[in-house]
């Protein structure tokens, strides 16, 4: 298989795998992965891959900048596996197909790893399979791009920010899914850490690349230091 013919395979096996991506908008999230291969950055770090359609599509766009003569470059895929809140029984988006019946618990990381093998991408993907923020604060590598797709509660998804937006890289991108302005299309968290790290000073927006609720900053050059992002964190507040 040819290297721009992987890029479409790719783009394909991430349309047929379960999840709640757009396939516009992962075409931007592709976009912006091949971006942060081509400049030359190793690391993509997705937080929240659910059954790994977001996962593919980051994948494809790594195929493609690797087509166009990029350095090697991986997704470090990091979810417990085990459903966000909003995946659980009761909720909107629970899947009851989802649930190991031994345990009766969420378990999506068969379907993860199966898509990644049928696809084709073992080599461009990387499950790290735990907690996000335990992962986080333990994290050493930086990333050029770091897409946050985790938890959309308020807990989880400050939790997500903080320990994850610290990771981009200088020039890098921080794409954040989900961001709804008005309260009536979806839930506040995504959208108040994207008006946080615009917020910080630290990143600024990144020109043509927003697309439905996919939101993308870049690093501002000579930004403060990474060690913990601006601001106070709500989900703390009593």
């Amino acid at each position: 298989m040819s290297a721009g013919a992987r890029h479409e395979r790719l783009l394909e096996a991430a349309r047929e795998t379960r999840g709640f991506m757009p396939d516009e908008e992962g075409l931007a999230l592709a976009l912006v992965a091949e971006r942060s291969t081509l400049a030359g950055f190793s690391s993509v770090v997705e937080v929240g891959s659910y059954c790994g359609r977001s996962t593919l599509y980051l994948a494809s766009g790594i195929a493609r900048a690797l087509s166009l003569g990029a350095a090697s470059a991986v997704v470090f895929s990091v979810d417990h596996h085990h459903g966000s809140e909003e995946n659980q029984a009761g909720f909107e988006h629970h899947d009851d197909t989802l649930v190991n019946r031994e345990t009766g618990r969420m378990d999506t990381l068969p379907l993860f790893r199966r898509a990644v093998e049928k696809a084709g991408a073992e080599d461009l993907v990387i499950a790290v399979v735990g907690d996000s923020p335990t992962i986080a604060a333990r994290w050493k590598a930086d990333a050029g791009l770091v897409f946050i797709d985790g938890g959309h509660g308020e807990a989880p998804a400050w939790a997500d920010y903080r320990g994850w937006a610290p990771h981009v890289c200088e020039g890098g991108w921080l794409a954040i899914h989900d961001v709804f302005a008005d309260p009536a299309d979806g839930g506040r968290p995504p959208f108040e850490i994207y008006k946080r790290a615009l917020s910080s000073g630290e990143f600024e927006e990144e020109p043509g690349a927003q697309t439905g609720s996919l939101r993308v900053l870049r690093r501002r050059s000579g930004s403060a230091s990474r060690s913990s992002p601006h601001g106070s964190d709500p989900s703390t507040n009593s």
